[in-house]
């Protein structure tokens, strides 16, 4: 069973979600402000609903602090039209957000896609298989331990970056449409203004070394996707 954290300041809020996650069948545990959130937090939580605006420490602060020593999915729950702090979340590390207020089924579907893309469902621990390890000049990935390395040494990247990342050198060279990964990676239809994909593919050319080949490592084609650059 996923163990969901839930972290908002709306008790009556808190309360209704925390009837509805049940219902769906997860552990949920409640905090009602940031520092709660943080003293909570452990390698037991599964994901985190985090909602932004909270006294003491806000969700911002909140996500900053919990990146230092946990890559655990976030979806951060923002005021509708709180663009800013949608893409702020994004670059601190968020996997997604969701608008309030919002659809219950669609915030459960978000939350499986999360859990199941991202390998931290239980559902997802299967023993490693090697044939589906992938390397890119020296970018090792290995999906069974959820993984990435370069040069031998561990990138330090969040589920959802480590799922679009091994999704586009699958198909290296090749272009994938927006509209593909943020279905197959966010387990969302792409909807006007949606700049969760483009924030994650910044965050990963950011945490990424420099190739040795001397290629960058995505290339964006304006209004088609993104590709992964083959030296061949």
């Amino acid at each position: 069973m996923s163990k969901i954290l839930l972290v908002d300041d709306d008790r009556e809020i808190t309360s209704l979600l925390e009837e509805l996650l049940e219902l769906e069948g997860f552990n949920v545990v409640v905090a009602y402000d940031g520092e709660q959130a943080i003293n909570m937090m452990d390698d037991t939580i599964d994901l985190l609903l985090l909602d932004i605006m909270m006294p003491k420490k806000n969700g911002i602060d909140t996500l900053k602090e919990l990146r230092q020593n946990y890559q655990t999915p976030v979806i951060m729950l923002t005021a509708r039209g709180s663009e800013l702090d949608r893409v702020l979340g994004l670059e601190l590390g968020a996997d997604d957000y969701l608008p309030k207020p919002f659809n219950d089924r669609e915030l459960i579907a978000r939350i499986r896609a999360i859990l199941r893309r991202s390998n931290w469902s239980e559902q997802q621990q299967e023993p490693e298989v090697s044939s589906n390890t992938l390397q890119v000049d020296k970018l090792r990935l290995n999906p069974g331990r959820q993984e990435a390395s370069f040069d031998g040494q561990t990138l330090d990247l969040t589920g959802t970056e480590f799922t679009l990342l091994y999704l586009l050198a699958q198909r290296l060279g090749q272009v994938v449409s927006r509209e593909y990964l943020s279905q197959e990676v966010l387990g969302k239809r792409l909807t006007p203004f949606d700049r969760a994909i483009d924030m994650h593919i910044s965050n990963l050319r950011r945490k990424l070394p420099e190739r040795h080949d001397g290629l960058s490592w995505f290339k964006t084609l304006r209004g088609r996707g993104y590709l992964m650059v083959t030296a061949t």
